[in-house]
């Protein structure tokens, strides 16, 4: 446990270890409406070129992260849009979630932005109790397979002689992108993807499940064991980010690597149940109903 903290505050900046205070939220003059189903985007099954996410060594030499060719076999339920600071309201309401800070906008058209890594998973929590399914952040690479065209791969060449200048280059890619507008626009700003989802990408990086990991070989590429840090989640949007999960800004601190998030938001993956489950369950209220 000691371990997992250290190494949790070391990834930390130090500026955002403790986060924004989290305040009454500015509310707009539309009403906060009742729980609904999001709307949904269901993908369909395909393949994806994925680079993996995390830090990879090779003879202790920094290594560029495997391309992997992965199968989605069963489709996607993604929602179309961000989480609403309205939706996530109705958490707050119910004293399921989190307050948003003052300055965050209460509206239906506009994302939760400044939220923790914590944050959505208390909200999907309280979603799935609400509706009777289960919603949960997706993984990194189900987020790349709903991102398509969007989804930018953050691969760089490796200088074995120097290999700092991976980073070097990855974080002038980052800067070159305008990250400094913050403003939490409303949904539709960024556009839709070719599965019509929405503001990928944009100005609001979306917590995913994943951890992150540093995986280590040797130089006869033999795998070493994996260190899995779960006090860090991956944060995808205009380039891979990885984020301590209790920061709600990663502007003011919480950044492992590279050019910050400039907001924190997410969008949940809605789970499918499979073909048995569904079954066993009209058996059951069937059989409930006779009783």
């Amino acid at each position: 446990m000691l371990l997992a903290f250290k190494l949790k505050l070391l990834l930390a900046c130090a500026a955002g270890l403790a986060g924004p205070i989290a305040v009454a939220p500015l509310v707009s003059d539309m009403a906060v409406r009742g729980t609904a189903e999001p709307a949904i985007i269901k993908i369909a099954p395909g393949s994806l070129s994925y680079r993996e996410a995390g830090d990879f060594t090779r003879g202790w030499q920094q290594a560029e992260a495997p391309l992997r060719a992965m199968r989605f076999t069963r489709p996607l339920h993604v929602m179309r849009h961000q989480v609403s600071s309205s939706d996530y309201q109705l958490c707050v309401q119910d004293g399921a979630c989190r307050a948003l800070d003052r300055d965050v906008a209460i509206a239906t058209d506009r994302p939760a932005v400044q939220v923790s890594w914590h944050d959505a998973q208390a909200y999907a929590g309280w979603l799935s109790h609400k509706t009777g399914k289960t919603w949960r952040l997706p993984s990194d690479a189900e987020w790349a397979f709903a991102a398509g065209s969007r989804f930018k791969d953050d691969g760089a060449p490796v200088d074995a002689n120097d290999p700092s200048k991976r980073w070097i280059s990855r974080y002038e890619r980052e800067s070159e992108r305008d990250l400094s507008d913050t403003t939490a626009y409303a949904f539709g700003k960024f556009g839709a993807n070719e599965h019509g989802i929405e503001d990928l990408a944009g100005n609001v990086w979306e917590w995913t499940s994943t951890c992150f990991v540093r995986s280590r070989t040797d130089e006869a590429g033999n795998a070493g064991k994996p260190t899995v840090n779960c006090g860090v989640r991956i944060a995808e949007g205009a380039h891979r980010a990885y984020v301590t999960d209790f920061i709600r800004d990663a502007r003011a601190g919480g950044c492992a690597q590279g050019v910050p998030p400039a907001n924190l938001g997410f969008r949940l993956v809605r789970e499918e149940p499979s073909w048995v489950a569904s079954v066993s369950a009209r058996w059951s209220k069937t059989w409930a109903a006779r009783s």
